[in-house]
């Protein structure tokens, strides 16, 4: 702390690291303060927390404070900023920014990781390279002494970017942006509901001043039948052309109408769209009783989703690594994520990039604005407008190259299924192909294919799928049933219905489905197809992916489910509850469930349990009440797969723990269930559901013309699609088979997210196995 005469304090033994959010609030910067404040004790620095953003810095005082382990405790839950944002003007000046460089100073800091968006980050860049300036006029103001800036002559500063609008160039996400998408797609979830029972048009406007990704999203999500973003407006005549789109959707049988406005919509020429005249038209133009619904800061509030906890914890863990490992020359960094991967970005490089995306749109320059944003964004765009309106002569292929395309869901229901096969439905229309639903799985086709009067293999309309994009488990029904049961029949399946390329949307089972089906291809030429899975599956356990549609949605109801068994055992205080996770043989679901709510211990099928490790949890479990002072949110968890021990099952952990609690805290267990599979797929397994279905159809419709020899000779032509760090690729099944399956235990022989395990026990405090007593389980 400074010290009273308001000389700086002697050099701090221990590295001093400052952490601050600032702009507006969004769900998961608590996440990551939470984060950073735990790496940095645990990598052997002090915490400080800034409070209310730049406007603490500037005023320092008892906003600088330094930060225990205790203090974030149960953050990971919690909505907004728990220590504060504020919009300074002092900051915006050289004097205030003199005055927020004295104050570090004084606190003895000089590392600065800072949670905002680009205007903070845009500051705090700012502030790095005044630096040495501000020291210069601080000593020449006789404020300090050149010996007592010495220690502090370089400052690192690290760029997190919160921001629900994610309007942050360099990275797919920003922290608490699918928090706030998951609130539209609820709010338009439920208006769907009531626009469907009177036949109703809504015109729902979201945020988005410069950045049309919420916009875009929630029309991707919940299958909005025309949406306005900034970077791409509508053509000249684009009244009519919304009109027809809905006109058409109307004629077929639709009976609710969709458009989502971004707040900065405007046309070609930059004259604002606003959702009144857009309602006007739709009253006017085509009689629909129409509504507006501005949903405003509903979609900034509340807890931060299962993605936005992850990506805040692991970025904040990030932006630590990055501060210990700079070094004077070092750029600031921002960090990111890329698909699955978390990487550093030059800050100033995503900063130009992001401004000029406002000036490619200030110039009519649509192209570029486009091309600016990451090329995931354009990649949904085009998914949405080709699934949206599926008359579309201009992308429709000629008659020797339309297929009739299987799909088909095999294994457990998962959140997406159904948001997949309603793009791949609208797709295939809008390119000319028949898609062709098998109803139940192998069995289904087996057993029920000529079934009067209908039949298990059935031809899709769009009208058929319209309504299936917020749908959760299977609307054609899934089966754990392979085609082994009746290799010859599936073959002659495939033949009296002409399948010409299959699409399978499940987990490990589809997995081995293909295998099967590829490994027969010798003996029945109708397998001599193109057939790709996409994964679905709520374990994550498919080889040759690292996400699977459904697995976000299970970790949403896990972490809300553990949200309020928390609050069960924080109200008591002195409680500890086990929770048993699904995941098969995978302990995905646990780990990245341990990760979001802060579990106290996860146990993992990879890792297994022993006793002497139930040894060492129970005594920091010990250690830990014994400590507590009674502060609030004092509940512990710790999430078991179910699969982990056949031996240690989650109700004889409980009681364990209980009987060597010895009546110093209490012990439960609780066994969620299906509860992880069921409920309405997140936003995160709709869209990704969309963007994924749209490349399986396009990777299918490649083989067009080409005989089932050449197939069958293609290794590529049974492949599976995944996202492996920063790409997304079609990994061929033979080589996936041979190299990457762990067959005995149904996963992957590497799996990406192993290494999370280690942040989970390092963020919760567990004490390693080496640093304690082999009999006792106590620390040395």
């Amino acid at each position: 702390m400074p010290s009273v005469n308001g000389a700086p304090p002697p050099l701090p033994k221990k590295r001093r690291i400052g952490v601050m959010t600032s702009g507006g609030d969004a769900p998961g910067m608590n996440g990551a303060v939470r984060a950073v404040v735990r790496m940095s004790i645990a990598k052997g620095c002090e915490a400080y927390g800034i409070y209310e953003g730049y406007q603490g810095l500037v005023d320092g005082g008892d906003l600088i404070k330094q930060m225990q382990w205790a203090d974030v405790r149960g953050w990971l839950s919690e909505g907004g900023t728990l220590i504060g944002t504020a919009r300074c003007m002092a900051f915006m000046r050289r004097d205030g920014r003199l005055r927020a460089a004295k104050n570090m100073i004084m606190n003895g800091i000089n590392a600065l990781i800072i949670c905002g968006g680009d205007g903070s980050l845009t500051g705090a860049d700012t502030f790095r390279k005044e630096w040495g300036g501000l020291l210069q006029e601080l000593v020449q103001n006789n404020e300090l002494t050149a010996e007592q800036i010495e220690p502090f002559k370089h400052l690192n500063i690290v760029g997190l970017v919160g921001s629900i609008d994610n309007d942050m160039s360099s990275t797919d996400a920003t922290i608490g942006c699918y928090s706030s998408l998951g609130r539209i797609c609820e709010a338009v979830d439920y208006i769907d509901a009531t626009a469907f029972s009177h036949q109703r048009a809504f015109v729902i406007e979201v945020m988005g001043r410069h950045c049309g990704w919420l916009a875009l999203m929630a029309g991707v999500s919940t299958g909005a039948d025309f949406v306005f973003i900034p970077e791409k407006p509508p053509g000249e005549n684009w009244e009519t052309e919304m009109c027809n789109i809905i006109s058409k959707h109307r004629k077929l049988g639709k009976r609710k109408t969709i458009v989502i406005v971004a707040e900065g919509a405007h046309d070609l020429s930059l004259t604002k769209v606003t959702p009144t005249k857009v309602k006007d038209l739709l009253s006017n133009k085509l009689g629909l009783d129409t509504r507006i619904t501005t949903l405003g800061h509903v979609q900034r509030g509340g807890n931060a989703c299962a993605y936005d906890r992850m990506l805040s914890t692991l970025q904040g863990v990030e932006a630590v690594e990055a501060v210990l490992e700079a070094t004077p020359e070092t750029p600031t960094p921002v960090i990111c994520i890329i698909e699955n991967k978390i990487v550093r970005k030059p800050l100033m490089k995503a900063v130009e990039d992001t401004h000029a995306v406002a000036k490619a749109i200030e110039a009519k320059d649509f192209q570029r604005a486009m091309e600016l944003r990451d090329a995931e964004f354009a990649e949904y765009h085009n998914a949405y407008m080709t699934t949206t309106a599926t008359d579309q002569p201009q992308m429709r292929l000629p008659k020797g190259k339309q297929m009739r395309i299987g799909i088909i869901h095999v294994g457990a229901p998962a959140g997406g299924m159904n948001s997949a096969t309603r793009a791949a439905v609208a797709y295939c229309l809008t390119r000319g192909h028949t898609p062709v639903a098998i109803h139940n799985g192998f069995p289904g086709l087996c057993r029920h294919h000529d079934d009067k009067p209908l039949g298990s293999v059935r031809e899709l309309s769009w009208l058929d799928v319209e309504g299936w994009i917020s749908k959760g488990g299977s609307e054609i029904g899934t089966n754990r049933g392979l085609p082994s049961e009746d290799i010859a029949q599936t073959a002659f399946c495939f033949g009296k219905y002409q399948i010409d390329a299959l699409f399978i949307i499940g987990g490990f089972e589809a997995f081995t489905a293909v295998s099967e089906l590829r490994k027969a291809r010798g003996q029945y030429p109708s397998f001599r197809i193109p057939v790709t899975v996409l994964p679905a599956t709520i374990s994550n356990n498919v080889p040759g992916t690292e996400y699977s549609i459904g697995s976000d949605t299970c970790l949403n109801a896990l972490v809300s489910y553990c949200d309020a068994i928390k609050q069960s055992a924080s109200a008591s205080r002195r409680r500890v509850f086990v929770v048993e996770t699904q995941g098969g043989k995978s302990g995905y679901i646990a780990t990245i469930g341990g990760l979001s709510i802060g579990a106290t211990a996860v146990y993992t099928p990879e890792e297994g349990i022993g006793i002497k490790m139930l040894a060492r949890d129970i005594e920091h479990l010990r250690t830990s009440f014994a400590k507590d002072q009674g502060q609030t949110r004092a509940g512990k968890l710790i999430l078991r797969n179910e699969h982990a021990s056949s031996t240690y099952t989650t109700e004889v952990i409980a009681n364990m723990i209980r009987e060597e609690a010895k009546g110093r805290f209490e012990s439960r267990f609780a066994i969620p269930g299906h509860v992880q599979q069921g409920g309405t797929p997140s936003p995160m397994d709709r869209v990704r559901a969309v963007r994924l279905a749209v490349k399986c159809i396009t990777f299918l419709e490649s083989y067009t013309g080409i005989s089932g020899e050449e197939i069958a000779a293609d290794e590529k032509s049974m492949s599976v699609i995944g996202i492996r760090g920063a790409k997304v690729m079609f990994g061929a099944m033979e080589r996936l088979e041979r190299e990457e399956t762990d067959w005995k235990d149904r996963r992957p022989k590497d799996e990406s997210w192993v290494q999370l395990k280690a942040i989970v026990d390092t963020l919760s405090g567990r004490p390693k196995p080496e640093d304690c007593c082999e009999t006792c389980g106590k620390t040395k």
